[in-house]
């Protein structure tokens, strides 16, 4: 079993959607997690023990599988969330999104990187509205041709009480 597939398979055994994993520098490991869809609202922003929760586990797998590391981190996947799969870009329709495609979309000037509201998922392809010199547009695109995407972080200092 890959080590990803590992990873999803535990992280999921406890309730949590694995949104991403990197190798850091001197044997990091870094494990990014959040609740699915279904269960955001009722149980709210990742804590501190949830992270500690799959990092107890984790690490009693990563005994029994081998897995090579030297630390173990587990974070939130933060305001800049990555958006990987097509449920994640149905999940977060009507956020604001920064996109970078593999190749530039005819009709785009050469561009590659776009930044607009996320506008669901059809057919397999993803819709990005994006404002151009002309006006609103739709961008579409594939999973094939997207080479990473985050959401805009939102945050809004005002409403804050004292």
């Amino acid at each position: 079993m890959q080590q990803f597939d590992l990873i999803a398979k535990t992280v999921a055994s406890l309730g949590y959607e694995l949104v991403d994993v990197e190798r850091g520098e001197r044997g990091i490991l870094r494990v990014y997690i959040d609740f699915p869809a279904d269960a955001v609202e009722e149980k709210g922003p990742i804590t501190v023990e949830d992270c500690a929760t799959v990092s107890h586990q984790l690490s009693h797998v990563f005994t029994v599988e081998n897995v090579d590391y030297e630390r173990l981190e587990i974070s939130s996947p933060g305001l800049d969330r990555p958006v990987r799969t097509l449920a994640d870009f149905a999940r977060f329709a009507g956020h604001e999104c920064t996109v970078k495609l593999r190749v530039a979309m005819p009709g785009t000037a050469n561009r590659k990187t776009f930044t607009g509201i996320l506008r669901g998922v059809e057919n397999d392809k993803v819709g990005l509205e994006i404002e151009n010199k002309d006006g609103a547009a739709l961008l579409e695109f594939t999973l094939a041709e997207l080479d990473k995407a985050r959401l805009v972080p939102q945050v809004d200092f005002r409403s804050r009480k004292a």
